[in-house]
């Protein structure tokens, strides 16, 4: 388990090398949902998603010279940005299919990639090969205590942020791939707020953590079906976050594609944002599960903003 001391301890080293996101709200989406929602809006990070929080996190604790790291994309920018902070060279093992936008960051920051196919080839398998080869650390993107406290120093911020707006929730909505995010964000909250339900949101056909907790076991995805939602394609909890997050949270909620697609939407037109996906997953269920968030504080974390030009006009023609 982590604990709030060392996400405290995770924000004090990273804090002046990352944005504090805002946290925004409409009117519109409150009077439609009957519900009190906030949002935070990390998709407004630098790299454009949460995941530069655990990347250098971890990345400014290592002496070594080189760093690989297996990707859908998040986390790649994030590594590739922390290494050329920290003088790093970084390799990043990244799907063949990546959104360009995710490919074109890993590049601005001189990353060298690595594709593989997502459907036929293991990109950990490939990355650990690589840093057996190359005498470089293998940085995770969500199963290591360091990445998880990283990304925690978020909960940290919604909790200063919402307790200087009076703002007591009842319940937090987040994206949920391997559990990283979530992990650090619930042991933040759950340390302020005890009685807060967070609940992890996924992706339908790819609610791995969802049925693992009912199941209070880990869950293999064996039927992988297409998803726009590249960011949270997990195919089962990693181990050392699944320990965390069957302990402190909520049931999970998974969303459609089409659900997505209206939250980005959403996002767009009520409040000003570009989401990704896998960032809008949370805001989709605001949206899509009226009962769950009628009457009550909530809490949305949009936890990216890479989102390809085809994807985004295509959600922007979708009608309610």
């Amino acid at each position: 388990m982590i604990s709030i001391y060392q996400i405290n301890d995770a924000y004090k080293r990273i804090n002046k090398y990352i944005y504090k996101t805002p946290i925004i709200y409409s009117d519109k989406l409150n009077k439609i949902t009957g519900s009190n929602i906030l949002i935070k809006a990390e998709n407004l990070q630098k790299t454009g998603s949460f995941k530069i929080r655990g990347a250098i996190n971890l990345i400014s604790q290592i002496r070594e010279k080189k760093v690989v790291a297996p990707s859908s994309g998040n986390h790649a920018q994030a590594v590739a940005a922390a290494s050329q902070l920290f003088n790093k060279d970084a390799t990043l093992v990244m799907p063949s299919d990546a959104p360009k936008s995710k490919v074109l960051g890993v590049k601005s920051f001189n990353g060298k990639i690595i594709f593989y196919n997502r459907n036929s080839e293991d990109r950990n398998k490939i990355a650990n090969e690589i840093s057996k080869k190359e005498g470089s650390v293998l940085i995770p993107p969500y199963d290591h205590k360091e990445i998880i406290t990283g990304q925690g120093t978020l909960g940290v911020e919604i909790i200063e942020q919402l307790e200087e707006m009076k703002f007591k929730p009842d319940l937090i909505l987040c994206c949920c791939g391997g559990g990283g995010l979530i992990a650090g964000v619930a042991t933040a909250i759950k340390s302020k707020w005890k009685d807060a339900n967070v609940h992890p949101v996924e992706p339908k056909f790819w609610d791995d953590t969802k049925i693992s907790l009912e199941k209070n076991q880990r869950y293999l995805i064996k039927n992988k079906q297409k998803s726009i939602c590249d960011a949270l394609l997990a195919e089962t909890p990693g181990k050392l976050t699944f320990d965390i997050n069957k302990k402190i949270l909520s049931k999970g909620i998974s969303v459609s594609d089409r659900e997505v697609m209206k939250a980005i939407k959403v996002g767009y037109e009520w409040l000003k944002m570009v989401i990704e996906p896998g960032g809008a997953v949370a805001l989709a269920a605001s949206i899509s599960r009226i009962e769950l968030v009628k009457n009550k504080n909530v809490l949305v974390v949009v936890s990216g903003g890479n989102i390809d030009t085809d994807i985004f006009t295509e959600s922007l023609n979708i009608n309610f």
